[in-house]
């Protein structure tokens, strides 16, 4: 069993929530269309994975209303009422074009709550800065959710640069602080890199949580052009990305050999951990959740990084 016991827990934005250096997203969990939940994998290979995930010492596990449409959030609150460890739970409101008041994000916090069997989360975040309904509406009910005892803290995702701010300011009218930025970030995806949020997160205090750190499966290396992922899935690989990231792959495991063996899975995630975010990759099952936690307890250096920049901006350019 893998334990990440020598690593300390971080602060959760400027919060005094102490996190895990790397989470557990649950987009997986319950969703049937996208994932293929109860065909391939059922609730007893994710209670199994939570509950290796536990013991590993990863305390952080974020869902969404919109997962699997609250079944996701079902599960996870079944599996934390029958274990006795402390969780950090962290979920998520939509925005849909119908939610027109603030009003509607209180009661979505609410529903969300009584699915995961909690009184209060411990993190509330705007899945998507979708319109008509403005940012600042939706900061305000992020505040009040904080006000009345609801959530611990408030955060945001997919937000740009700006939308950040603006959300930010809101809160800070209130004497509030935002504490995370959820977005995609891996290997194969670092325009938050490039466009400065990154940076942006670092000198304003916000955790930048990284979803799909493994690109959806695409930086384990069990995908190939003969093998590519199943369903919807493989319609992004239509540009040649499987063929143009097996160098890449290929560097990972020459890495993860150097370290005794790491797999090209936990090399990814140990990445987004060296640049400063906190990974949440999806685990489906015993053996993805054992993998993931590998990824914990060691660190790539400097030139091990630098390379993987290298090599994962020839795969993307």
């Amino acid at each position: 069993m893998n334990s990440i016991s020598n690593e300390a827990p971080t602060p959760l934005g400027v919060t005094d929530i102490l996190i895990s250096p790397m989470g557990v997203g649950a987009w997986a969990w319950g969703e049937r269309l996208y994932w293929g939940y109860g065909r391939s994998y059922g609730e007893a290979d994710l209670r199994a994975a939570f509950e290796i995930c536990i013991n590993a010492g990863i305390n952080f596990f974020d869902t969404a209303e919109s997962y699997g449409r609250g079944h996701s959030e079902r599960l996870l609150g079944r599996f934390v009422s029958q274990n006795h460890h402390q969780v950090v739970i962290a979920t998520k409101f939509m925005p849909y074009p119908w939610r027109l008041w603030q009003g509607r994000l209180l009661s979505a916090l609410i529903g969300s709550a009584q699915r995961l069997g909690v009184a209060q989360v411990d993190l509330y975040q705007i899945h998507w800065p979708f319109p008509p309904v403005s940012i600042k509406t939706w900061g305000h009910g992020l505040a009040e959710a904080i006000e009345r005892g609801l959530a611990r803290a408030v955060g945001v995702s997919n937000y740009n640069s700006d939308q950040m701010r603006l959300a930010s300011s809101v809160l800070a009218e209130r004497g509030l602080s935002l504490a995370s930025n959820q977005v995609e970030y891996n290997l194969l995806n670092r325009k938050v890199e490039f466009n400065g949020l990154l940076e942006l997160c670092r000198k304003m205090g916000v955790t930048l949580i990284a979803y799909s750190p493994l690109a959806q499966g695409l930086l384990t290396g069990k995908y190939t052009p003969e093998n590519p992922p199943p369903g919807v899935r493989a319609i992004r690989l239509q540009s040649g990305l499987l063929i143009r990231v097996q160098p890449l792959i290929e560097l990972m495991r020459a890495i993860g050999r150097a370290h005794g063996g790491k797999t090209r899975a936990q090399v990814a995630i140990n990445w987004t951990i060296c640049k400063g975010a906190l990974p949440i990759p999806g685990v489906k099952n015993a053996h993805q959740a054992e993998e993931n936690a590998g990824a914990l307890g060691w660190r790539l250096d400097a030139a091990e990084v630098a390379a993987l920049d290298q090599a994962s901006w020839e795969a993307t350019s």
